[in-house]
């Protein structure tokens, strides 16, 4: 890698900056409720941790398969933006839904929607960072876009905590306001 005095004062590219924050929205919207959701299965649902097992276990299964097929695809294509557009589009629209559901099953729908959005992004995602960043500063790019991804899971459960706060057990009210920050990142 060519290293020069001028590589740590480049800008980082537009696509860059609007990823991270893209990634901040999403992760808060994601860390304002994806911790409360097994207390949510096990009290309101009448789920029980094998539930709970199955759930995070089928949706983690999707993305991780969905990631190695998006990848390639959006290599195929060269249309990564649209990946990236249609994967936050489906989690956004998924998440707030678990406010609505009434079973354990309906929420196993839910995540696993929520986990093909994380799925069909990812891969497009990061090579589009890659693609847009130079190779000098590609590392600080990176290490921006996870800075902005675990700043909004920071950020996901102090805004849960401060709406239970003041509205205890509105944990279905939640839901929906986590719709919110979803529609900030697809704009």
């Amino acid at each position: 890698a060519k290293t020069t005095d001028e590589a740590p004062h480049k800008a980082l590219p537009r696509n860059v900056k609007v990823l991270g924050l893209t990634s901040l929205l999403n992760d808060t919207a994601s860390e304002m409720i994806f911790p409360l959701l097994p207390t949510f299965l096990l009290t309101m649902l009448g789920g029980n941790r094998f539930y709970l097992g199955v759930i995070e276990g089928a949706a983690d299964s999707v993305a991780s398969l969905l990631k190695l097929w998006s990848g390639g695809r959006s290599d195929q294509t060269g249309r990564r933006k649209n990946f990236v557009l249609l994967g936050y589009s489906i989690a956004t629209l998924a998440r707030p839904a678990i406010g609505l559901i009434t079973a354990p099953w309906q929420l196993l729908l839910i995540r696993i929607g929520d986990r093909i959005g994380k799925g069909i992004r990812t891969s497009p995602r990061d090579a589009l960072i890659a693609d847009s960043t130079a190779p000098e500063i590609r590392g600080r790019a990176f290490g921006f876009h996870r800075s902005m991804d675990h700043l909004g899971a920071a950020i996901g459960p102090l805004i849960a905590t401060a709406f239970l706060l003041l509205w205890p057990n509105s944990f279905r009210t939640l839901f929906l306001c986590s719709l919110l920050p979803g529609i900030l990142v697809v704009g």
